[in-house]
């Protein structure tokens, strides 16, 4: 496609609260997402620290990992 000028492409015909409100509610939600796993990683990594530690100490692994689990 091609504009007339800067004004209508940013318009979008008359269409431009869909379009550009599509945009920016995809970028939101995947700017959610990319923190959410984030955290969870950073969640599970603790969890996996935390057993390897319990089971170095000689402390019962399965009991330490319920424990993490819950």
């Amino acid at each position: 496609m091609q504009w007339e000028s800067w004004s209508a492409f940013w318009q979008m015909g008359g269409a431009a609260p869909f379009v550009w409100g599509s945009y920016g509610l995809t970028v939101f939600l995947v700017v959610v997402e990319l923190i959410m796993v984030a955290r969870r990683r950073r969640e599970t990594v603790r969890r996996l620290l935390r057993l390897r530690r319990a089971n170095a100490n000689g402390r019962g692994g399965r009991k330490v990992f319920e424990e993490i689990v819950e």
